[in-house]
């Protein structure tokens, strides 16, 4: 498994294409795996006009045709794009016209209104719930009605921005609870601050419960103050946060059970695991106990488990055993006991 890093964008271009176009060049540059952007075609149906942010807002958003630059461009970088739409009209301008894009995301903020979930239940990609803040009855009520509506590509982005987010506040252990709920995919969005020592682990944490996609504000500008930029991290973070994935991925494995080939090797009986031998000196005849018998690591590697000790009792030596000798079955006299025939058999012995 590996990491899946989006870059997010959100409004931190402030209606500077230039900017906009900047952060783009540097999340491929950087080798993320999507670029995230928040769509918002008409504020009217997102803000109320007397809202603190409307003007602000307003100011910061683009129009469809430079939208459809913008998308060509990130495509020519190789980069999935993933669409936070805030209107209707922006969902319906991604049907229309960017159906192939990798996801469209609904914000926590929109996490139960009914006509973002009808519409973007159209959408042929992913849907990606933000489900921070949200009640598990919140959520189940948005998955249950993508799900009515036909949808079954979704994902679960679990984290809050709390200008920034102290991480105490994050709850890890919620977001598997939430995977296993719900039996959908889950992604962690990071919002711890900027300047916090351990930005870099805690972004990178999920990796290491096994959720390998990350949602992280980009901004090439670190610390300086522009819209959402208080939990942006630079490039030498991102960079960092990057390969803490890879190596927390690495290290959590696919879960297989059967052992690699290093652990079996570090399995083995004997070399590595305590083989079964004799703890003194052995006649002839004697028959084995837990008296005679020991466990001790030898040079050499032995064919019995440490758990067929019990096999062993009351069987004869086959030959004078020394101290220390590993016990196996060609120095034991060993037959199969008519009983363990039968079994072998299945008892045909005694119908024929």
């Amino acid at each position: 498994m590996k990491p899946y890093i989006i870059g997010e964008t959100a409004y931190h271009h402030e209606g500077n294409l230039t900017y906009l176009y900047k952060m783009i060049d540097d999340i491929a540059g950087l080798g993320l795996n999507a670029v995230k952007f928040h769509l918002l075609l008409d504020v009217n149906a997102y803000l109320q006009r007397k809202h603190p942010l409307f003007n602000a807002t307003r100011q910061s958003i683009f129009t469809r045709s430079q939208w459809d630059e913008v998308f060509s461009y990130s495509s020519a970088k190789g980069l999935d794009i993933i669409a936070l739409c805030d209107d209707i009209e922006s969902i319906g301008y991604i049907i229309a016209e960017h159906p192939d894009i990798a996801a469209i995301e609904l914000h926590a903020t929109s996490i139960n209104d009914y006509y973002l979930l009808k519409k973007s239940a159209l959408f042929p990609g992913q849907i990606i719930l933000g489900v921070s803040g949200s009640t598990i009855d919140e959520i189940n009520y948005a998955v249950s009605m993508l799900r009515e509506s036909g949808k079954q590509d979704i994902l679960l982005m679990y984290g809050f921005q709390a200008y920034p987010t102290n991480y105490h506040d994050i709850n890890f252990s919620r977001m598997l609870k939430l995977r296993h709920l719900f039996d959908l995919p889950v992604g962690y969005a990071d919002h711890t601050g900027h300047d916090d020592e351990n930005n870099i682990y805690i972004s990178a944490l999920g990796a290491a419960m096994g959720i390998n996609i990350l949602e992280k504000h980009y901004t090439p500008e670190p610390g300086t103050e522009r819209i959402d930029y208080q939990s942006a991290a630079g490039k030498e973070d991102m960079l960092k946060i990057k390969k803490l994935m890879e190596i927390y991925l690495a290290a959590f494995g696919d879960g297989d059970l059967s052992r690699s080939e290093k652990e079996r090797a570090y399995g083995i009986t004997g070399p590595m695991k305590k083989a079964i031998v004799a703890r003194r000196a052995i006649k002839k005849g004697e028959k084995l106990s837990l008296e005679n018998l020991w466990f001790k690591r030898t040079i050499e590697e032995s064919p019995l488990r440490q758990n067929e000790l019990l096999n062993l009792l009351d069987l004869e030596a086959a030959r004078d055993i020394e101290e220390d000798e590993i016990i196996d079955y060609h120095n034991v006299r060993h037959e199969f006991s008519a009983s363990d025939y039968s079994r072998l058999t299945g008892g045909l012995e005694e119908k024929s």
